[in-house]
């Protein structure tokens, strides 16, 4: 197998490692008629071992050279030659929920986060392999400067879990950084909030980190609105607030919004 032709803009490291590739297998844990999905097949690696656990598999590969090599080589799996982002999780017809997995580039965690969020009703977990540096912001706590919007929004809507760390020295070619396996298990259960605004609030409040809650969200979605009356101190800045703060937040300012505002308010 040739893994010379990586391609940079696509984040392209390869896991070549079959005892890794073997503990996120387990990590995964599949069983039969469950429906995966996973975001870059790359050369099939982790694919293949899948393809033989009895699961439906359909598995993202925007690398055009890639998606020929893998869907000649590997049966009974559903490739998909689109960008995962791009794509309408709903046009996937499955009475279960989906699972998620893959190789994550550094550049598109964050997206890939957000859309499963958006889609929380559709999937029941995920096992990511990441750059370490993005798990630690994942599973941060409060009043550390590693912690942010993908610390809150996944504190909230899932129990993450650091499986393992590794090595560069498993990947062609070898990137510069260690790398992560998480497992995200998303909660059905949750609070009785407006969800989206709730997203906004914190997607706000970190996009003005420096500035205190009042600017940062004056600046944003909450133009115009007099906070003086709401038993919060909005003098706080947003790595100060734990989920639980951004909860009571997200219900405090749930009834500033009347139907006018909220459909002129901005997305963070």
């Amino acid at each position: 197998m040739k893994f010379d032709k990586a391609k940079k803009n696509l984040g392209q490291n390869f896991l070549t490692d079959p005892n890794i590739l073997r503990k996120i297998f387990n990590e995964i844990a599949p069983k039969e008629k469950e429906t995966i999905i996973e975001i870059g097949s790359g050369h099939g690696a982790l694919t293949e071992l899948l393809s033989q656990s009895g699961v439906k598999i359909i598995s993202f590969e925007i690398d055009t050279n890639l998606f020929n090599e893998v869907r000649n080589k590997i049966p009974n799996v559903n490739f998909v030659n689109e960008d995962f982002l791009k794509f309408n999780l709903a046009d996937f017809k499955s009475k279960r929920k989906f699972r998620v997995v893959g190789n994550i580039p550094y550049n598109i965690t964050s997206p890939i986060v957000f859309k499963l969020i958006e889609n929380i009703n559709l999937i029941k977990d995920a096992v990511f392999l990441i750059q370490k540096e993005v798990a630690e912001r994942i599973i941060a706590k409060p009043r550390t400067k590693e912690y942010g919007i993908l610390s809150v929004l996944l504190s909230y809507f899932a129990d993450v879990k650091l499986a393992f760390n590794v090595s560069p020295n498993v990947f062609i070619p070898k990137p510069k950084v260690f790398s992560s396996v998480i497992h995200i298990h998303f909660k059905q259960k949750r609070e009785d909030i407006d969800e989206e605004l709730f997203r906004k609030i914190v997607k706000a409040s970190f996009n003005y980190r420096r500035k205190t809650l009042k600017n940062s969200l004056l600046n944003s979605i909450f133009k115009n609105c007099n906070f003086e009356n709401l038993d919060f101190d909005f003098n706080k800045r947003a790595e100060e607030l734990s989920v639980a703060d951004y909860v009571r937040l997200t219900k405090s300012l749930m009834g500033i919004l009347n139907g006018n505002e909220r459909n002129t308010a901005t997305t963070a």
